[in-house]
């Protein structure tokens, strides 16, 4: 390859300089044209030498296609037209003393000039290498990008800033494969750059995910324990008071956990399940209260099977009770009713107890936990609203999404 490469080389200046010398009228066989025929063939074999050296030391090897002085990439990238264009674009503006540089994003299509600075291209080794006195002082890089199919074909042309009949006298010490590899290896490069960035994203939405499953079932399991310590807090007073009340009070908890606790590490249930488990919660509770407490239930028809956070709707109702009624001489009562507005499933827990002034002893947890999970399960799309119940107590309303739950 390389003694071929040299012998072309020769042969292309032997054609020059022959009929040159004859179109002037200098003796082809005189003593001085034979000296200077020699010296510069000499100075051909020089330089190819050295641009074959240059070559196998940027390319590793020598062939072909590292010998051309124009280079034709064809890169895929997994990459829409726009991306991939935008990639290229910012790839070979990045590259060393582009002197100016042409992009039409219609076209998708892109055009640099290259200022070639090297080793042999300085002061008087052009004089000395007549390889370099028709080389182009610059370098073009032409880039088309062709869309397919969520993938994208990047065609890149690599070639000295002249005509090509230059080729068969000149050499580009191997410019132009140098550039074309630097755009291939920066595009890999950025590339999987990318793809680390989107890799890296998912896995951190995942993470993100995961801690907000975990946060969610805390915040369920909280409830059920919480309602629990004051069913059983309550049968433990009755005991003493009234056996007969207390026992009803233990047989319909014992049916209500018979239904529930099954299912009790669900996030999400319909609001006819939540309906008849709370009713039996508020049933448990008039066995306490008697007549002091009155229960309304008020469901537009149609809306049973609509999505809603397990546990909430009781929550709320708990609330209401321990907050509201409980300690309100008389007792009062409570209401249940659900609307469809606007495509969001509004749920409401109203009583007529002491209202907003009244002084709480509780902690808050209850109504914390249904505002957290409200945030977890469906993030801006739902709202809890707590206001005055006219004329006395407080009314408490969701706001969700009425279709499925958003995770």
């Amino acid at each position: 390859m390389a003694f071929f490469f040299v012998l072309r080389k020769l042969c292309s200046w032997a054609l020059l300089i022959i009929p040159t010398a004859i179109i002037f009228g200098v003796n082809v066989v005189g003593p001085w044209m034979v000296l200077v025929a020699l010296v510069i063939g000499m100075l051909v074999v020089t330089g190819s030498i050295a641009h074959l050296r240059r070559a196998r030391l940027v390319a590793g090897k020598l062939d072909k296609n590292v010998l051309s002085s124009r280079q034709r990439l064809r890169i895929e990238m997994p990459l829409e037209a726009g991306e991939a264009f935008d990639l290229v674009e910012a790839v070979i503006g990045a590259l060393p003393h582009v002197a100016d540089m042409d992009s039409a994003v219609s076209t998708l299509s892109m055009r640099a000039r290259i200022e070639r600075v090297g080793a042999f291209e300085r002061d008087w080794h052009i004089l000395l290498n007549p390889l370099l006195w028709f080389a182009a002082r610059s370098n073009l890089v032409v880039a088309t990008v062709a869309p397919g199919d969520g993938t994208s074909s990047v065609t890149v042309v690599c070639e000295p800033d002249i005509g090509g009949w230059s080729d068969w006298l000149s050499v580009d010490d191997a410019s132009n494969y140098e550039t074309g590899e630097a755009i291939r290896r920066a595009l890999s490069r950025r590339v999987a750059e990318r793809r680390r960035r989107e890799e890296d994203r998912s896995r951190q939405t995942e993470t993100e995910k995961e801690l907000a499953e975990a946060r969610l079932g805390l915040l369920t399991a909280q409830v059920e324990p919480h309602f629990l310590y004051n069913t059983l807090a309550s049968a433990q007073v009755l005991v003493r008071s009234d056996p007969a009340r207390a026992d009803e009070m233990l047989g319909n908890l014992i049916t209500y956990l018979r239904n529930s606790l099954p299912k009790s590490d669900r996030q999400m249930e319909t609001l006819g399940a939540e309906l008849e488990r709370t009713l039996a919660y508020l049933d448990i509770l008039k066995v306490r209260m008697g007549n002091r407490l009155n229960v309304v239930a008020d469901v537009a028809p149609g809306l049973e099977a609509v999505p809603l956070p397990a546990m909430m709707l009781q929550t709320l109702a708990e609330n209401a009770i321990k907050h509201g009624l409980e300690a309100k001489p008389g007792g009062g009562t409570i209401w249940l009713s659900a609307r469809l507005v606007e495509g969001q499933l509004e749920v409401t827990v109203a009583d007529d107890g002491r209202g907003l002034g009244a002084q709480s002893s509780g902690t808050g947890i209850g109504l914390k936990n249904v505002r957290d999970r409200l945030r977890l399960i469906y993030g801006e799309a739902a709202r809890f609203t707590i206001t005055a119940n006219f004329p006395n107590g407080v009314a408490a309303t969701l706001s969700v999404p009425a279709g499925e739950a958003v995770r």
